[in-house]
């Protein structure tokens, strides 16, 4: 399949009426810090731990492939929490954002965090708090403050074994995206700062650089982010059945059950018993324990920045 021309790309997606694609190139000198060297190793072995029945697996991911790529689920699979949580407490100390209205962003954490699984109630509510805040402010305002807030509040929340698991693409000569309900401008940010290909996440629509308030399209959340995937490989030239993708939430079914080589991380329940029954592979770092016991592949499922060059895939937000 013949690749079209990022130019031709971005002039069809531009009228198209999902805003979800934004990358960035990769900066190949600029890493984050997110765990001392005895942790990441650790976690980098964990990565390419055996299969369970003791059978000689073959080598995952495989070096070199063209076709092959991954995609991270951001909040509770990357990231402890939700990315919209800490950028709310960001703008609270920054005065973006009321008492009340960080309250409620604290809430919908808790919700998150107990739950274990994200809820179409509290996500709305996350969304529309999140675009009241940014309406009337510029682009660049937020993306520098947005720079900050990583540095405070997300940079040390990053899994060390999720993080093992993307630089495992990386360094095979894969892309890997993060796709994310998140805002595009965080999405982006955490993607660079780990070296990352890019991001897909919810597009805030701007006039003259500055947020009106509204979406572009539809939060990237549950079946759309199958859909935009879809879209990326296509676009991209990649064969689904040999990618990867890593989430840890039910909602993100649809996406892992796109690719050859599901992941289920941190797993909320839901996804858990669906991980089991289909034989997808299981990852789990929030504790010693359980990274000891689930925190090695179980049957896979069927089965690049090559020469280290960087794809980036320039989509257009659309403006009025």
């Amino acid at each position: 399949m013949a690749r079209r021309p990022l130019t031709e790309l971005s002039a069809s997606w531009a009228g198209r009426p999902r805003g979800w694609f934004a990358a960035r190139r990769r900066a190949a000198t600029e890493r984050s810090v997110v765990a001392g060297e005895a942790a990441a190793e650790a976690a980098r072995q964990a990565a390419h731990a055996p299969a369970h029945q003791g059978e000689d697996a073959p080598e995952f991911p495989t070096p070199g492939d063209p076709k092959a790529a991954a995609f991270f689920d951001l909040d509770n699979t990357v990231m402890q929490g939700a990315a919209i949580f800490h950028l709310g407490r960001g703008l609270y100390k920054r005065k973006f954002v009321t008492k009340r209205e960080l309250l409620r962003f604290a809430w919908q954490q808790t919700y998150f965090r107990l739950a274990g699984a994200e809820h179409a109630g509290h996500m709305a509510d996350a969304r529309d708090s999140a675009l009241s805040i940014v309406r009337g402010h510029r682009v660049s305002e937020l993306t520098t403050i947005g720079e900050e807030i990583y540095d405070e509040y997300m940079a040390h929340r990053i899994w060390p074994g999720t993080r093992a698991l993307a630089q495992a693409h990386l360094d095979a000569g894969q892309r890997v995206w993060l796709v994310t309900a998140a805002p595009i401008e965080t999405a982006t940010i955490v993607a660079r700062r780990l070296g990352l290909t890019g991001a897909l996440g919810t597009v805030a629509e701007s006039v003259g650089g500055v947020y009106t308030g509204r979406l572009v399209g539809e939060p990237l959340h549950g079946p759309a982010k199958a859909l935009a995937v879809r879209a990326l490989a296509e676009a991209e030239d990649l064969d689904l059945s040999r990618c990867a993708a890593y989430s840890d939430s039910a909602n993100d079914i649809p996406l892992l059950s796109l690719v050859g080589h599901p992941y289920a991380v941190n797993p909320d329940s839901q996804l858990r018993a669906h991980a089991r029954e289909m034989g997808w592979r299981l990852r789990d770092y929030r504790t010693g324990r359980k990274a000891v016991k689930i925190g090695v592949p179980a049957a896979a499922g069927a089965g690049a920045l090559v020469g280290g060059a960087a794809a980036a895939l320039a989509v257009h937000r659309r403006r009025r």
